[in-house]
Formats: C-alpha cells, structure tokens, sequence
C-alpha cells in the first residue's frame, strides 16, 4: 500500500513519534492497573436532571458501554464482551467466537442487528507491539468478519446508512481518522495532521464527523464532514477533551474531560468529568462532578435510544 504520511523529521516528529509509542502503551497499562483491586461501578445518567443511576457494581474491571434499544447494555471485560440486562441486572458473556482479545472500542450497528469490535489479533504477523484490527459479527454473537487489512485500527463510529465505518488508525507513526466500507477493502484517510487524531463518531444525519485531536497542542474537541473537510474547533479550554457522541436526535454531543492536561494519553485513573454541548448553541455544560475513570469510561457511544440518558463506568481502587 502507498505511504500515507511521509512527514520530514523535526523536533516535533520525534516527539510525536515518541507519544505515539506512549499510545501504544495506554490499553495495555490499563488493564494492568485494572488488576489491581478494581471496582467498575456501571451507571446511567439523565441529562435533564442529572440523577445517576449505578446499574451494576462489579469487582473487576468493565468499561465502554453501548446502548442497545432492546434494554441492555453491551460492555468489555479483560478481552471479551459481555451482555448487561438492565432490568434484570443479570450479565452474560457473548460469544465473539476466535476473538477474546476485545479492547473497549466496539459498538452497535445503526439497524441493531451487527456488533462491531477492535480485537487484538495475535496470529497478525506483523512486527508492531499491539496489533488491534475491526472486525464485525452478529449482534447475537458468532463468528467475526474481518474489516481492516492493516494494524493498528481501533472502531468508533458507524454511518446512520450502515455502510461505512469510522476508525482511528495508525499508520506510519501518526494517528489519524480513517473509514472504510462494511465489506472492507481499501481504506480512506479523513485527517492529515500532526499529532493524535482520535474518537470519529458520526452525527446522526451522517453530515459530520465528531473526534478529538491534538493538532493544536492541546486535546480538544472537533467536528468536520463526514469526508474529512472543513474542520472546526468546538471546546477551547484547559481539560483535556476526549470521545464526544452525539446523541440520536442530534441535539448534544456529551464527552469526557480529564481535569488535567493528559497531553495525547487517555489513560485509566484520572480526575475526569462528563460534560453536554448543545449542537446548535455550542453552549457547554457540567454533567457530573469530578469521579475517577478515564480510559473505559466512554470510550464509544453510549446515549440510550430516546437520548435522554448516558451509559457510563466510573471505578475506584482499593
């Protein structure tokens, strides 16, 4: 395949280079902090009024819920995927057959009848230290279908018509957003910038593309259209800003903000918060006080059908 980022080696390449690898690290630094007497408390939150709801308290270390209309709640778990029952509370292992190397970027096809996930592919025999590729399979469970020919490729959003998949992606030491159709082939870079390009989730009328990145020094949050162009700044403040969904009536957009400047890591652990950004205002605002999470925490999307809720993991560590 043609190189896709030839950049000249300055100062800066050498730093990015160097937080590239730093990125690398992040999941895998995660879990091993997940080992250390977590607790994964899974919560909703209602955006009117603010009540949050703890679903689920679990000793071990959960993260990234999705959001089915059928009244659960799909989250990950030390490689595999797991099925919440939100009335029952009763949770259940789905079968991702060869895949069991899942990390916290999965999510719900726009019809409800697919699943797709970021699993670890270790027969890959590429050299690179993680080796993440999509692969998609049945909402139910079953065998995976794989998507992205290249490593490393991590899942966040899915076009309102199903067809077409966005992702964060590295390739030739930069991160930058990617998509490509459901029946693979070949990819399409949407952004060319320096630095960390991450978290592309669509709005609902397939018009932008919403992600969070570090072309100006500093992790903020971003919109463009759905190719790639016309990209405008949305947050302009001192957290570092990650993972902004859009709700399905297209009305907020909620993201993660750690409380302080985590530079191009999303690690787990940290002082953060959920914020609400009304689309069409842009004004913002706090939807939770100060908890610890991070990594995990809202990785992909997680708003409920009737958008009036969010699913999230907050933790705490003995």
């Amino acid at each position: 395949m043609k190189k896709v980022n030839e950049f000249p080696v300055t100062k800066f390449s050498f730093k990015l280079i160097f937080c590239n690898i730093l990125f690398l690290l992040i999941y895998a630094n995660s879990m091993a902090a997940s080992l250390s007497d977590t607790t994964s408390y899974i919560q909703t939150i209602e955006i009117s009024t603010g009540k949050i709801d703890t679903i689920k308290t679990i000793n071990a270390h959960f993260e990234a819920p999705n959001w089915h209309p059928d009244n659960y709640l799909i989250v990950n778990s030390y490689g595999q995927l797991f099925k919440l029952d939100l009335a029952s509370k009763r949770i259940a292992v789905i079968n991702t057959g060869f895949a069991t190397t899942c990390n916290n970027d999965h999510g719900i096809s726009p019809d409800k009848k697919w699943l797709v996930v970021s699993h670890n592919d270790t027969t890959d025999p590429s050299t690179k230290a993680y080796k993440s590729a999509i692969y998609i399979l049945p909402i139910k469970g079953g065998t995976p279908r794989r998507i992205t020919s290249e490593v490393m490729s991590f899942w966040h959003g899915w076009t309102p018509d199903g067809k077409t998949l966005a992702y964060c992606a590295e390739r030739n030491g930069n991160y930058d957003i990617y998509s490509i159709g459901i029946e693979g082939g070949k990819e399409t870079r949407l952004t060319t910038t320096e630095g960390l390009d991450d978290g592309p989730d669509y709005s609902p009328d397939g018009k932008y593309i919403y992600l969070n990145s570090y072309r100006t020094g500093h992790m903020q949050i971003w919109r463009m259209l759905a190719n790639g162009s016309h990209p405008e700044q949305l947050t302009f403040d001192d957290n570092s800003n990650w993972f902004a969904h859009p709700s399905p009536d297209n009305k907020w957009i909620v993201y993660i903000a750690y409380a302080s400047d985590e530079q191009q890591s999303h690690l787990f652990g940290k002082n953060v918060k959920l914020r609400l950004m009304n689309t069409v205002t842009k004004e913002i605002k706090d939807l939770t006080p100060l908890f610890y999470g991070g990594q995990g925490t809202i990785n992909v999307p997680s708003w409920s059908p009737d958008s009036k809720k969010i699913a999230f993991v907050s933790y705490s560590v003995k």
